[in-house]
């Protein structure tokens, strides 16, 4: 009996997968919607602050919130490197050029994942 329950154990273990997901939204009801248009810069290519940027003329595309997860208890805990990157991509989808604003939550542990890192920030075009 006990090797049927160490091996169901073991086999929804192996079953759960070996990589972190995440998840994503957007807020644009304020946003200027064609501000987006032309071309896109690549994830690498955004920048993201913790502050706003005052120096330079912008337009707000729309609110991101991003949430990354440790799928099992193996996996190293997300990280706020790993919560900037999803940002990062996601922004890059809007056509932006900096995520403001950014902020990053506290790490916890729900049914659905060992482990989450919530990021949330403001898309940003700048004026030319």
């Amino acid at each position: 009996m006990r090797v049927k329950i160490l091996c169901s154990i073991l086999l929804c273990m192996s079953m759960t997968g070996c990589a972190t997901w995440s998840t994503s939204s957007v807020d644009n009801s304020a946003a200027d919607i064609t501000a987006g248009q032309g071309p896109k810069k690549q994830p690498s290519q955004i920048q993201v602050t913790e502050s706003d940027i005052t120096d330079r003329k912008y337009r707000m595309l729309g609110d991101i919130s991003v949430m990354v997860n440790k799928t099992t208890l193996f996996h190293p805990d997300p990280t706020r490197e790993m919560v900037t990157e999803k940002l990062k991509e996601k922004a890059s989808e809007m056509g932006a050029d900096a995520v403001v604003l950014a902020r990053y939550g506290k790490g916890g542990i729900s049914l659905m994942s060992w482990g989450s890192l919530e990021g949330k920030g403001r898309a940003i075009k700048f004026d030319e």
